[in-house]
């Protein structure tokens, strides 16, 4: 068997978590306090970020990015996605993609390519069976790299498909790269929608636009009586904390049973039924906030 680019069970360094070959000179390793924070700088060659959001976990905030990465360049736009989740990656079984990244000669990572969406996970780099057990210095360091040495070759946007929470990963994020503004995804319950206006509190205080809220699981529309129902509750709490934190409700996503199963299969609902009224919320999520940073 070819020896993997990376393995979770041989020894890495902190510094490079990845194991990425250097071909210039080493780095000069400073002492943790004379580092300071780290320089907020744009993902080169990117001219857009975009970060996908929930502070809860469940709520679809995964498929909402990958769709919405799907909707921009189904617009046109050269689109990629960077799945920020070090732990649970989600965008190889969205996408359909697995396989180890190719280096480029500048010994960066190349993006792996579907639906005409560049693509970068750490469950690329690891077996799918294979558990990530590091520490909080190993994931934020490997975050970093996978942040600033992928080779995107050109993008005009990139979703960042964050992990749940207001920690680590979100902190590192927002002081490393600069955002062009995040989009919070809730479900109409209280109990979502709670940690989505933490979320928003987070991104206000580290100075990161606020596209909007998008709601997901909004309603479900019965197939034989076209009846329809709000599964999770009325929609009258998020409309009013819109209103309360003074944000935009982008969309919203209906609740179907074939959003699961087209994401499960690697063939999410942008590809899989564009024309379909829940392909079309997407496609009009992706044109508002393509209004909202310039696209």
């Amino acid at each position: 068997m070819p020896n993997r680019l990376f393995s979770t069970f041989r020894r890495l360094f902190h510094e490079n978590p990845l194991g990425l070959p250097k071909s210039n000179s080493p780095p000069e390793f400073l002492p943790r306090w004379q580092r300071g924070l780290p320089e907020k700088r744009r993902i080169k060659d990117v001219r857009k970020v975009v970060a996908v959001s929930s502070a809860k976990g469940g709520v679809g905030k995964s498929t909402v990015a990958v769709n919405l990465a799907l909707a921009f360049s189904r617009q046109g736009h050269r689109a990629g996605i960077l799945d920020t989740d070090i732990f649970g990656p989600s965008i190889p079984t969205l996408l359909n993609l697995s396989g180890e990244p190719r280096l480029s000669p500048n010994n960066q990572l190349l993006p792996l390519t579907n639906y005409g969406v560049k693509a970068m996970s750490m469950g690329f780099l690891v077996p799918e069976s294979s558990p990530i057990v590091w520490r909080g210095l190993m994931v934020m360091k490997a975050l970093q790299q996978l942040l600033h040495e992928v080779d995107w070759g050109g993008l005009d946007v990139l979703v960042l498909d964050l992990p749940p929470g207001t920690g680590d990963t979100q902190l590192t994020i927002t002081q490393q790269v600069v955002l062009d503004g995040a989009i919070i995804v809730s479900t109409p319950q209280d109990i979502a929608l709670k940690d989505a206006i933490k979320g928003i509190a987070m991104f206000r205080k580290v100075d990161v636009p606020i596209l909007g809220l998008l709601q997901n699981m909004s309603h479900f529309t019965c197939p034989s009586c076209f009846t329809t129902t709000p599964i999770f509750g009325s929609p009258a709490h998020l409309l009013a904390a819109c209103a309360e934190h003074k944000i935009s409700l982008l969309g919203s996503i209906p609740l179907h049973a074939s959003i699961c199963e087209d994401a499960d299969r690697g063939r999410p609902t942008v590809v899989s039924e564009p024309a379909s009224e829940r392909g079309g919320a997407f496609m009009g999520v992706a044109a508002a906030v393509g209004a909202k940073i310039g696209l």
